[in-house]
């Protein structure tokens, strides 16, 4: 089959190849998140076999697969753009799917934590369908088909708490690991099977692939490094609340429900806001530029926490918090669709194995900032701080707007200035 008739066939099938991705993402984000509410019970139930402290091992668990996906990311993006990026999606399912697997098998607290290290190595799940979307998607539906990637991704994350804990009640810790082996397994062949991806013209050449080369000619495209700015202080900002909100909530009156239940849905009701307007907010960046979208909301979203200093009842941070995840939800698929836009065909997966470990980087920082915060200056301290760091996010944002200009097929750019 010619070159030319592949394209065409490629272009005419990425709505089909987005709604199979849309799935993989959706079961591989439920199958991930199962696993966060009980691990550090189950690092409790575990033991350490060393005699370090439960309370390090609880913590390490989760910055150790930060920090390994932070390294390895960039590599896997790289070899996303030489090799494919379909069997990068699926390297980073069974990969995860491995990992997972033999989790159930520890029997020690350090065993997991060195697991979890290797899955934050072979995964990498949320980058690898970016950087296949980002090269198949035409640049004017971009906004829309990171925005429904975030939905599969928000939906997966608000059912999957849900599951792993309704299966640890009801079976055990363990039995919860088999069920995310199996929903990444089956991510992974859905991807395998459904998805074509002509990969030949996005081939590197020469027979050894430069890393640090690729690196260094992503990050000199103009605007780039200021997107990847963005993307670390919108994860820095998304997590920050993490060891905050049980501890503030328990602080509260007027609570409906008790403090873990009421928990939960403030952080459920948060997930879903960001899940419904991620796509009609994506669809808005692809009309009027994803960086209008992701200013307005970072502004909107900076506001938003000032109020929350406030709070005095529930139900005010159950509607605040509602009203962040509408922001939230235009801010993270916009830097998606912002930097597709400024990544030439054939080095996607570069961009974005960049990007996941930048944001995992944020992930990793975010706990210990918010906990630093909470410590010196009190509770109601770290909203504010949540507050500067979206408006930091807003100000970069309208400074990247200066430096903007429009193609006639629908692509933003920067200027060299940006």
């Amino acid at each position: 089959m010619r070159l030319d008739t592949l394209l065409n066939l490629e272009k005419n099938n990425w709505k089909r190849t987005l709604i199979i991705i849309f799935l993989a993402q959706l079961a591989s984000a439920v199958g991930f998140s199962t696993i966060f509410p009980f691990l550090p019970l189950y690092v409790a139930e575990l033991g350490s076999s060393t005699g370090l402290k439960l309370e390090f091992l609880a913590g390490a668990v989760f910055s150790a697969q930060a920090l390994t996906m932070m390294l390895a990311s960039p590599f896997w993006g790289v070899l996303a753009d030489r090799y494919g990026r379909k069997v990068m999606v699926v390297r980073a399912n069974a990969g995860g799917a491995i990992s997972i697997l033999l989790m159930a098998f520890v029997q020690s607290a350090e065993q997991l934590v060195l697991l979890r290290a290797l899955q934050g190595l072979l995964s990498g799940v949320i980058s690898a369908n970016n950087a296949l979307i980002a090269s198949i998607a035409p640049r004017r539906h971009t906004g829309f088909a990171m925005g429904l990637l975030q939905v599969g991704l928000g939906a997966g994350f608000a059912l999957g708490p849900l599951l792993g804990g309704l299966i640890a009640d009801w079976y055990g810790y363990r039995e919860v690991f088999y069920v995310t082996a199996g929903l990444l397994l089956l991510s992974s062949l859905l991807v395998l099977v459904g998805v074509r991806e002509d990969k030949e013209p996005y081939r590197a050449e020469g027979s050894h692939v430069q890393f640090f080369q690729v690196w260094k000619q992503s990050l000199a495209r103009p605007g780039v490094k200021a997107a990847y700015t963005l993307r670390f202080l919108a994860s820095l900002g998304r997590m920050l609340l993490v060891p905050v909100i049980p501890l503030f909530i328990v602080t509260l009156s007027a609570l409906s429900f008790s403090e873990n239940t009421f928990t939960g849905l403030v952080v459920g009701v948060s997930s879903a806001t960001t899940t419904a307007s991620a796509v009609i907010l994506g669809r808005l960046a692809d009309r009027v530029g994803s960086r209008k979208v992701v200013l307005i909301c970072g502004m909107l979203t900076a506001l938003l926490f000032i109020p929350h200093y406030f709070i005095v009842e529930g139900w005010q941070i159950l509607l605040l918090q509602a009203l962040v995840g509408i922001g939230v939800g235009g801010i993270t698929p916009g830097i998606s669709a912002l930097l597709a836009g400024l990544s030439p065909q054939g080095e996607e997966g570069a961009a974005f194995g960049i990007d996941n470990a930048i944001n995992a980087a944020g992930r990793m920082v975010a706990p210990l900032v918010g906990s630093a915060v909470a410590v010196w200056f009190g509770l109601r301290a770290v909203f504010l701080a949540n507050g500067v760091i979206y408006l930091l996010a807003g100000l970069l944002t309208a400074v990247l707007l200066l430096g903007q200009r429009r193609t006639g097929r629908g692509r933003e750019e920067f200027t060299k200035s940006a």
